[in-house]
């Protein structure tokens, strides 16, 4: 039963910050539990003694809006006036009745819980419950010298898990980013492709606005560093200088040095699977998603099939410090772009050699790129840069760029045939008819074992890509996030807009399962390489169920991954199993 709430969120059958066992912690905010759990909203915060259920406090958070179901199943946003925003959610009994379902919870499973509720009709649901596998001690055991205060300062949503703890740097622009120190905690509104040089001198990054697939998200994840985003006031709450706790997994900000808690213990696996996914064995391949030289190595020692997605910006970015790569063509540079490129490529290609490579070519978009040195002169301003001029059609307009990154694979292919070519962003079979001719003008289809890869970002692919195979290509890898925004209608990078943004919307999974069906019918491969398979694990068995051929993920959820697609393998080879032992079947 999908629970339709009126009221719902989540619980602790402890005190989760100061492991306070005879504490029940509740939060709860009106309609459906999402916007408590991606914090999207300020909860409601009840504090319940366990003993007798007697409420100990109340703090009644700002809930702008909340999400409900209409009649056809799909989330709907309703503004809440003032009055209601800052009302209470929950009466006393109402209160009672959910600690009184975490009390009964907890002595069911013997240990403490973390748990999700729902509220329907009057009637309290319990619709998650996992153990707390890590939490502190009680206050005032700290090394026997008295309780540690957490004070909160700021909470957005952890879009890159860990802790770290540092100076705060407020950064308002690049101009300002030369002060950021190794080790400090950087702090801005937001970021995009021309910060990632500051971004790596940072201990952790804290952005006001920002979702789950926004810039500073994908880039942390990647290079490993605790990223909280949307955390709305950051820039005017933390203080340069001050020093702070980021502790991204919770998505919190807090004053001070504040010890972080141990790593959750690992979850058991299902009888017959290994729990050391390194050990699995799946016959869906699992890939990589990278663009740092820097991790090149270290992630190839990862038990990963390849790189499913080689972001061309960033090593741009690295090798040529911020300049607009149109300028050093303007000034001669060609050939150094080459030399350059081709150091950074073959980085990623000796590492996981003899394992594919997919290196997608440039993807700029006309708002991130302007402010790079030069870029006021080659970037127009543009009122929706996410649906603007980027991508497969900047080659047909303007071909040199991509005529050089040609060039780069050519003589990197030379010595690493494992690296491959993905054209992002195609929308019609014209443009993809021009920058196939580019490739077969520069010489790689004529190498033995070249393949051309093509993102399925945008629906029209669907209907195009018969097209695309009688042109030669080899595979299509579906950018979930994009694919998102333009099924849906949804520009990802607006927070306003980021409750209707979900990649497990049913236009969007159908729109998924069109195209690894078109490529099973085409004799294509079919991969995935955006957000939704690293952050939501049930997308996973989606996947797998579809026929895709490989799914290409972050590094910090590569092993997650592999255990979910074992999971879903192996549920599906048992389903076939009992479907043969039927008498219909026999």
């Amino acid at each position: 039963k999908m629970v339709n709430a009126t009221h719902s969120g989540v619980a602790f059958s402890i005190e989760p910050t100061t492991g306070d066992t005879e504490t029940i912690v509740i939060e709860a905010a009106a309609g459906l539990g999402e916007v408590v759990v991606q914090g999207e909203v300020e909860p409601d915060h009840y504090a319940v003694a366990k003993a007798d259920l007697g409420l100990r406090e109340v703090h009644v958070g700002h809930k702008a809006f909340m999400l409900t179901r209409d009649a056809e199943g799909c989330n709907v946003r309703i503004d809440l006036p003032p009055e209601e925003a800052d009302a209470r959610v929950l009466t006393d009994d109402q209160v009672r009745a959910v600690a009184e379902l975490v009390r009964r919870d907890e002595a069911h499973y013997g240990t403490p819980q973390d748990i999700e509720w729902a509220v329907e009709d009057g009637r309290t649901y319990l619709v998650q419950s996992r153990p707390v596998t890590a939490h502190p001690r009680p206050k005032g055991t700290e090394n026997g010298v008295g309780p540690v205060e957490r004070k909160e300062l700021v909470r957005g949503l952890g879009a890159s898990p860990g802790t770290a703890v540092g100076r705060v740097k407020v950064v308002r622009s690049l101009d300002d980013a030369d002060a950021l120190q190794p080790g400090d905690i950087l702090v801005t509104a937001m970021t995009s492709p021309d910060w990632v040089p500051f971004m790596r001198r940072a201990a952790a990054i804290v952005t006001d606005s920002g979702g789950m697939t926004s810039h500073a998200a994908i880039v942390t994840r990647e290079i490993g560093l605790p990223c909280i985003v949307g955390a709305r006031t950051a820039t005017s709450v933390l203080q340069d200088g001050a020093i702070v706790t980021v502790d991204a997994t919770a998505g919190v900000v807090l004053a001070g040095r504040v010890e972080a808690a141990a790593p959750p213990l690992a979850p058991a696996g299902p009888i017959g699977l290994s729990t050391s996914p390194s050990r699995l064995v799946t016959a869906t391949k699992v890939m990589v998603n990278l663009g740092e030289p820097d991790k090149a190595r270290e992630i190839a020692a990862l038990p990963v099939d390849g790189v499913g997605l080689l972001r061309a910006e960033f090593m741009l970015l690295s090798a040529f410090q911020g300049v607009h790569p149109r300028r050093l063509i303007e000034q001669g540079r060609g050939s150094e772009f080459v030399d350059r490129m081709a150091d950074q490529l073959r980085l990623f290609a000796d590492a996981f050699y003899p394992r594919p490579v997919i290196y997608r070519s440039t993807d700029f978009r006309t708002n991130e790129f302007r402010g790079l040195e030069g870029g006021e002169a080659y970037e127009p301003r543009e009122e929706n840069p996410m649906i603007g001029l980027r991508g497969a059609y900047r080659y047909v307009r303007d071909p040199e760029l991509f005529r050089l990154e040609l060039q780069v694979l050519r003589r990197v292919r030379e010595t690493r045939p494992n690296l491959q070519l993905m054209i992002p962003f195609v929308r019609t079979g014209s443009e993809f008819r021009a920058c196939a001719r580019l490739v077969d003008e520069s010489g790689l289809t004529d190498e033995r074992g070249f393949q051309l890869w093509v993102m399925a970002e945008v629906p029209s692919v669907v209907y195009w890509l018969d097209d695309y195979a009688r042109l030669g290509l080899y595979g299509v890898s579906i950018g979930s996030n994009d694919l998102t925004q333009l099924v849906l209608g949804v520009d990802r990078d607006n927070e306003t807009l980021a409750p209707l943004f979900d990649e497990r919307d049913r236009a969007v999974v159908e729109t998924i399962r069109a195209i690894i069906g078109a490529c099973h019918r085409l004799g294509l491969r079919s991969s995935i390489c955006g957000q939704a398979p690293s952050v939501y694990p049930e997308y996973a068995e989606t996947l797998v169920r579809y026929g895709i051929d490989s799914i290409s993920v972050n590094p910090d959820v590569i092993d997650q991954t592999r255990y979910n697609i074992a999971v879903a393998e192996q549920r599906i080879l048992l389903e076939h199993h009992r479907e043969a032992a039927t008498p219909a079947a026999r």
